[in-house]
């Protein structure tokens, strides 16, 4: 079983910066894409940015130029790094994992618990 780890959120002001962490660990064989997602109240979890094993990045387009998604290989972790941040920035933040699982011998699509990011002054 593969479980996810956010950490990071928090309360920021308006154009401020936040760093999310995701950490995932397990019976990990290999991860092929770290993600993350948020959720604001009332509204659909989105696609915030995507990162594939090989360092392909995919953001949505409200949050480009203004957020970076990394990743360590090697420590199963990917990062957001959250700049010029808005209020319309605020939610939930959740991070997905998708891979192999070497004890399962299958796929895992793997989802943290969330961190909330808050902008607001």
């Amino acid at each position: 079983q593969v479980q996810v780890v956010e950490s990071g959120g928090g309360l920021v002001q308006p154009g401020g910066s936040l760093r999310l962490s995701c950490a995932a660990s397990g019976s990990i064989f290999r991860i092929n894409t770290m993600a993350w997602y948020r959720q604001a109240p009332g509204n659909q979890r989105e696609l915030v940015a995507l990162i594939t094993s090989g360092g392909t990045t995919n953001y949505q387009d409200s949050v480009k130029g203004r957020f970076t998604i990394s990743r360590d290989n090697a420590k199963n972790t990917a990062y957001l790094q959250m700049n010029s941040l808005k209020p319309e920035d605020t939610a939930v933040y959740y991070c997905n994992a998708k891979g192999w699982d070497a004890s399962r011998r299958s796929n895992f699509n793997s989802w943290g618990q969330g961190t909330q990011v808050t902008v607001s002054s």
